[in-house]
């Protein structure tokens, strides 16, 4: 009986309520800005690793170490400047006769590593089907987004892998 009158009494204070509540809506507000801002970051790399390749792509002259760094600082310019960027460039081909892709130069900034004709394979989920001697550029960009505020999310690594393919020269030349 007790009970029963108990959950039919609509009365309620609103400041009480408001407490149990605020910490959930807070939590959702601050949830809901930083899933918008690690997105936003997300695609702000990825067009950045677009922009660079398509850049790449259009050179016509020599490529050197110098050109290369240079393309770093410019990712890091387009994302966030005081953001750690890594990225890796590897111009791959297309052998019939070997039924396998080939490393021409592959230059990293920050993985730690280059690709390899002996690593290539491991890649070969992120290259496009290809004509017998044809080259596309294989550029890939790592970057971290670190959450503003604590809603349970650790620091996120964003990897991009983009490929293009030269537009005004059969190949990139690199001299490094």
């Amino acid at each position: 009986m007790t009970l029963a009158r108990f959950a039919d009494d609509t009365r309620g204070s609103v400041s009480v309520e408001f407490l149990i509540m605020m910490p959930l809506l807070f939590w959702a507000y601050m949830a809901a800005y930083v899933f918008f801002d690690g997105y936003r970051t997300s695609t702000t790399n990825l067009k950045a690793a677009y922009t660079v390749s398509d850049m790449l792509s259009r050179e016509t002259q020599v490529v050197d170490d110098e050109y290369i760094d240079t393309m770093v600082e410019l990712v890091k310019f387009l994302t966030q400047p005081d953001n750690e960027v890594d990225m890796r460039i590897t111009l791959v081909y297309w052998s019939e006769d070997d039924n396998r892709y080939y490393v021409d130069w592959s230059e990293d900034r920050g993985f730690g590593t280059i690709i390899t004709n002996g690593s290539i394979a491991e890649f070969e989920d992120k290259l496009p089907v290809l004509y017998d001697g044809d080259r596309v550029i294989l550029m890939e960009t790592r970057g971290y987004y670190d959450p503003d505020f604590n809603i349970g999310w650790k620091t996120q690594e964003l990897y991009n892998a983009v490929v293009t393919r030269p537009r005004f020269a059969p190949q990139i030349v690199y001299s490094g």
